[in-house]
């Protein structure tokens, strides 16, 4: 699994241990919504903005 973060177009590096926490986490979070097939995604994004 591979996880990226970008905080307003630059690219934060993580660690492989971060990425697996983050991804797994927000995966698990997905795959638990209605209407989401929780084997068969591809790519989750999510955008956090502040308003």
């Amino acid at each position: 699994m591979r996880t990226e973060i970008y905080v307003d177009d630059r690219h934060i590096e993580i660690n492989e241990f971060v990425q697996e926490i983050i991804g797994r986490t927000i995966a698990g979070a997905v795959s638990a919504l209605k209407g989401v097939d929780e084997r068969n995604w591809k790519k989750i994004e999510v955008r956090v903005t502040e308003e």
